[in-house]
């Protein structure tokens, strides 16, 4: 198997549950050169609020009402590997341009 599929196979994969930083690391673990990783990471990126929505929404389901509770459900999204921006605005309330609203 071609590195560029190894790379394309655990972004797909891996996409819907952690964040680029995450699948990143996991590529870089199996050896893959920076370019390959790069390549296949563009559409993680662009789609990593979304991504860090969906995940935060099917975990927790409401915004935290304490200041704990924010904490944890920020530590649980950086702990997949998602971006501080987007785990602040996520945990902030802030529903991603492009996603419907789910009331």
């Amino acid at each position: 198997m071609s590195p560029e599929r190894v790379a394309q196979s655990l972004a797909y994969r891996r996409g819907s549950k952690l964040g680029t930083a995450r699948v990143i690391q996991e590529m870089r673990s199996k050896g893959l050169d920076d370019d390959t990783v790069r390549a296949a990471t563009l559409e993680l990126r662009a789609t990593e609020p979304q991504r860090a929505h969906a995940i935060w929404r099917q975990r927790f389901g409401a915004p935290a009402e304490t200041p704990q509770e924010k904490l944890k459900q920020m530590r649980f999204l950086a702990s997949r590997g998602f971006s501080g921006d987007v785990v602040r605005k996520v945990v902030g309330g802030q529903v991603p341009d492009d996603m419907p609203d789910q009331d």
